[in-house]
């Protein structure tokens, strides 16, 4: 088992049962900004401080994974680790991802956006309530009968917002729960050494794409039946 907190979270487990029982449609994407002025990590980058939460909640949420990563930085001090990065996530089925991490922010935020075509979904880590929310917004496309491949755009569509209720239990507590319950009965963690692995190999090929200039890198292969 590997302690990713975040899977243990009661927004994130909401997000998790939103997205596997339908209610967003056909996922488009997900957004995450996780900003914040400091703290300087000096073994390693913000990517490795700050991203790993974000893969680690699309491991726990999605049940797809990435085919190849792409990322950018730079480091504002000299001799020290990126402290802004851009990572982008590709996926097949027209899905994507993208992460933006910095330490050089003036102001905090944690706000993940998931896009489906039937509703999305704003998760925000700093609301002390209302952690996420679910708008039922999107476009209305359909095809011309006559035009099989062409889509029309009808309009948007805007409707209620909606917050659900969110088990509010202290993540690292659910957490440790889990673990023993885990040693107990020979279940399998939710986190367990594949999804660290998964993470991790992630991360070198985000650092191997950081050093080539955000050329892509290929994850399949990587990440297959993994």
């Amino acid at each position: 088992m590997v302690d990713h907190t975040f899977p243990y979270t009661g927004s994130v487990r909401k997000v998790r049962e939103l997205v596997n029982t339908g209610h967003l449609g056909d996922l488009y994407y997900y957004d995450s900004v996780r900003v914040n002025l400091g703290l300087f990590q000096k073994d390693v980058g913000v990517i490795w401080d700050l991203a790993v939460h974000d893969l680690s909640i699309m491991d726990f949420v999605f049940d797809f994974r990435p085919v190849a990563v792409s990322c950018i930085g730079i480091n504002h001090i000299a001799g020290q680790p990126e402290d802004v990065a851009y990572m982008t996530l590709l996926f097949n089925d027209n899905f994507i991802a993208h992460l933006h991490v910095n330490w050089l922010s003036p102001v905090k935020l944690r706000r993940t956006l998931i896009g489906g075509s039937s509703k999305m979904i704003v998760y925000d880590d700093l609301e002390t309530i209302e952690k996420v929310r679910v708008h039922d917004k999107g476009l209305i496309v359909e095809a011309d009968p006559e035009q099989v491949r062409q889509m029309l755009l009808r309009g948007y569509r805007s409707g209620d917002v909606w917050s659900p209720q969110v088990d509010l239990a202290e993540a690292l507590g659910t957490e440790l729960s889990h673990f023993v319950q885990c040693i107990a009965t020979g279940e399998t963690p939710i986190t367990d050494g594949n999804a660290g692995y998964r993470v991790v190999r992630i991360l070198e090929a985000a650092e191997q794409s950081l050093r080539s200039n955000g050329a892509p890198v290929d994850l399949a292969d990587v990440l297959q039946e993994i």
